[in-house]
């Protein structure tokens, strides 16, 4: 169930702020690279942060580098951060928010990758 929960907020997200989505923040992609990761390179939309993470979180419990305990917290953090982007959007997403946002999902994806790589979960 909860599975089908975030994608349908993802999709709900993206289909209400479709159109604040076609800013770069003027920093436009290289047409040979499509979008990256923010740090790196080209601008990304927060719905593909939001997608990219759930499905990197769901990765992790399948191959056995995430424990339950680690993506339950991981998915707990993920689900705030979708609450504080539903009550930043009621008004309009202003600079600040966007920037608080993508510190926000900076901090929770290097979470994400620190937990896949430490070794807690592996067997042998």
């Amino acid at each position: 169930m909860r599975k089908l929960i975030v994608p349908a907020l993802v999709l709900a997200a993206a289909s209400v702020a479709a159109p604040s989505f076609a800013q770069s923040y003027n920093r436009p992609a290289p047409p040979h690279q499509g979008t990256q990761h923010a740090g790196y390179g080209a601008w990304q939309s927060i719905n593909a942060r939001q997608a990219n993470l759930d499905r990197r979180i769901d990765q992790g419990v399948r191959n056995g580098q995430l424990s339950r305990r680690e993506a339950t917290r991981l998915r707990g953090e993920f689900n705030s951060l979708l609450r504080l982007e539903a009550n930043y959007r009621r008004g309009g997403l202003t600079a600040w928010e966007r920037t608080d946002l993508d510190r926000r999902f900076d901090r929770l994806s290097a979470q994400v990758r620190n937990e896949r790589r430490d070794y807690d979960n592996r067997r042998g």
